[in-house]
Parts: structure tokens; C-alpha cells; sequence
């Protein structure tokens, strides 16, 4: 709480390193893959660019291909990268760094963290799949996922919040975690996962969007930089390209996959979240949605409601991002409505203004009381239920 008021941070990032996963892991997965040790990866360089010093903490890092943006970078109006260019860690933007320890391995640091702020909520976007050759590996890091947010939130249930990771992979088995930790006090939504290629509104996915309506849960899309978004291949060695275009590209493919196939219409009381994906572009996606949709047909026969529709019915929401601010906020409530947004920080990635953030925030004087209240709480709470 700052100033007497509640705050509710709708995306954040929980991060557990290798040793803090390990003890979760099923037998299984240690049979299958005898050898995990080979897998892991130092984590010298934290979420916010922290240098790190040895004995370094670890992360599981299984093979798959590398973007382009993972390699040497180009410079923008350079004709190739320079001789031993090396991408550096993107800027921190907050003023101190996030304690050690709070973006996954202590809870208690990270409610510290948290009390500094004056943050009342967290809700984590978990690391999600990974990847691995075999389904069967990757569920089971999910599941070792879900078990160790079970008790890392325990820490205080009200206030660390996050998702139930789901693979278009292993559809039943993704049920199964949804139907085990869906009543379980930290579980705010559901965050599915694709194989490279996957259509977001395939058929096969029809059980999941039940199983979240169901069970009162929002879905969530958190889009990643590294080769899960359309184009990722077309930025020409450029981190600041790839970076810009990243996360609202793979948002506006989201939202309209979800609106176009008639997802909002078949599960009439199913909520739809994006996270750290930009806002601004949102009115300008929903009249353009509208248009194609008619002139360029390819949708599901009989959708009740134009895309816009569908974004401003009261079940979509998106996360802010500081540095649109205020104008662009009181820009896309004025034109879809004030339900939508919901302030965010990103902790504890470099692009969080910690520990300014709420403060930031708060300093927004052009919008009003009534505005910055549902801004800082009460969409949250409709997004992601009462904490």
C-alpha cells in the first residue's frame, strides 16, 4: 500500500533458479533425463542486469534454435555487425536494483521488495515451458513448476499470485494441473504455451479455453523476445528492432486469433489478459480488426460481435507499461473504455523503474481518482478475482 492506497501489480515475473527448482522435479524426469546437470546454465547476468559473482546460481537451458537476435548485433544503419560485437544486457531502468533472491528463490525477500514499493499484489508470470525434445520432460517441469508456486506463494497467499502453465503439447496432461491447483489461493489464470508454428486458435485447444471457464480463470498471453513472436527472423541482427516489435506483434496476433475464431463466443464468460505487450496500439488493433475482418473474411462464420466489440466487452485486459504514460492511458480509456488497463511494473526486469514505480505512477496527475482506481486495483481484481 502507498499513500493509503492498494496497489495490485498485474505483471511481474517469478524466475526460480535450477536449485531452487531441482527438489520439485519427479523421479521421471530424473530417469529420463539422467543428465540434467549437463543442462545447466550460470546465471551471471540477473533479470535487471545484475552482474553476478561466483558461486553463481544456475538455470536449465534445453537445446533449441537460437534467433537471430541472439547473435552478434548490428547497428542500426551499419551494413553488418562490427568485428567482436557483442549484445549487452539492455538497460536498467529503475534506480536499485531488486534484492537478490526476490525474483524466485525467497518470498521473503521478495515481499520486502514489494513493502518498498508499497505494492499490495504480485501477479507472476511464471518461466513457462522449455522447450525440451520430449512433451513428456517439459510437463514435467511444469508440473515441478506449479508444485514450487504452491509454496513459494504460501508466503502469503493474498499477495503473490500467479498462472498454471499449459502445453499445446500435452493437452490432457495440461488439464489435469488446471483441475489440481485451479481452487489454490495463488492461482490467478492460466498462461498457454505453443510449439513453434501452433496456431493459437487451433481446434485441439477448445478443452483448455473450457476447462479456464470453468474454473473462473483468466488466460493469459505474455509474449517472450527470443523467436515467439511472427517475424522474429526479419530484424536484421537489430536488438532494438526486435525489442520494439516483439511483444505488441505477438499480442496483435493473439487477440485477434482469439476474437476471429470465435473463442469470445463459444466460452461466453471466458477473460482474456495481455501482459507487457503495450497498450497504446490497442484502439488502432480493434478498428483494423473490424475492417479486415469484413474485407478480408477468413474468420468464424457468425461471430456475434465485431473484434472491438470483443475488446471492450468487459472481459479483455491488458497491462500497462510505464513509459506509454499517462496521456496514452487517458487516450485508450477515453476510446474502448476504463475496464481494460491495469498498471504494471515488469519487476524484476530492467525495464521496472524499482523501487519508483508506484511512485511514478501515482504522480500521474492528469487522471483522475475514479481512472487511477481502477487502474491500480479494481481491473485487476476483475481480471484475476479478489486476492
Amino acid at each position: 500500500m502507498r499513500n493509503g492506497l492498494r496497489i495490485y501489480d498485474s505483471d511481474t515475473h517469478v524466475q526460480p533458479s535450477a536449485e531452487t527448482l531441482e527438489p520439485y522435479l519427479e523421479r521421471d524426469v530424473r530417469d529420463r533425463v539422467p543428465n540434467l546437470a549437463d543442462f545447466l546454465s550460470p546465471v551471471k547476468i540477473g533479470l535487471a542486469g545484475e552482474v553476478r559473482e561466483e558461486p553463481y546460481r544456475h538455470a536449465y537451458r534445453f537445446a533449441r534454435s537460437t534467433p537471430p537476435v541472439d547473435g552478434a548485433p548490428r547497428i542500426l544503419g551499419e551494413a553488418a555487425p562490427r568485428p567482436g560485437a557483442v549484445r549487452r544486457f539492455q538497460k536498467f531502468m529503475g534506480t536499485r536494483f531488486p534484492t537478490e533472491g526476490g525474483a524466485g528463490d525467497d518470498a521473503k525477500i521478495r515481499l520486502s521488495d514489494m513493502d518498498e514499493e508499497g505494492v499490495d499484489v504480485h501477479m507472476m508470470v511464471p518461466p513457462g515451458a522449455n522447450d525440451h525434445a520430449e512433451p513428456v520432460v517439459e510437463m514435467g517441469f511444469i508440473r515441478a513448476q506449479n508444485r514450487y508456486l504452491d509454496e513459494f506463494c504460501s508466503a502469503d497467499p493474498h499477495r503473490l499470485k500467479s498462472l498454471v502453465v499449459t502445453s499445446a503439447r500435452c493437452i490432457d496432461e495440461s488439464l489435469a494441473e488446471i483441475q489440481r491447483w485451479a481452487r489454490s489461493p495463488w492461482v490467478a489464470g492460466i498462461q498457454p504455451y505453443y510449439p513453434p508454428g501452433y496456431p493459437l486458435d487451433h481446434p485441439d485447444l477448445e478443452p483448455i479455453w473450457a476447462a479456464a471457464e470453468d474454473a473462473n480463470l483468466t488466460v493469459c498471453h505474455h509474449s517472450f523476445v527470443a523467436g515467439e513472436w511472427p517475424g522474429y527472423r526479419d530484424i536484421w541482427e537489430n536488438p532494438f528492432l526486435s525489442r520494439s516489435a516483439s511483444h505488441p506483434w505477438s499480442a496483435m496476433r493473439a487477440v485477434a486469433s482469439l476474437f476471429g475464431s470465435g473463442i469470445m463466443d463459444r466460452h461466453p464468460t471466458l477473460r482474456y489478459a495481455i501482459l507487457e505487450s503495450g497498450f497504446g496500439w490497442l484502439p488502432f488493433w480493434a478498428k483494423r480488426m473490424d475492417d479486415q475482418a469484413v474485407y478480408m473474411g477468413t474468420v468464424a462464420e457468425g461471430l456475434k460481435h465485431k473484434p472491438s466489440e470483443y475488446m471492450s466487452s468487459g472481459r479483455f485486459f491488458s497491462s500497462t507499461v510505464v513509459h506509454e504514460g499517462a496521456e496514452m492511458i487517458r487516450m485508450v480509456s477515453k476510446l474502448l473504455g476504463d475496464g481494460i488497463l491495469m498498471w504494471s511494473s515488469d519487476y524484476p526486469h530492467a525495464e521496472s523503474r524499482f523501487p519508483k514505480s508506484v511512485d511514478i505512477f501515482l504522480d500521474w496527475k492528469t487522471l483522475d481518482e475514479p481512472l487511477q482506481t481502477k487502474l491500480r486495483w479494481d481491473n485487476a481484481v476483475r481480471c484475476f478475482g479478489e486476492p
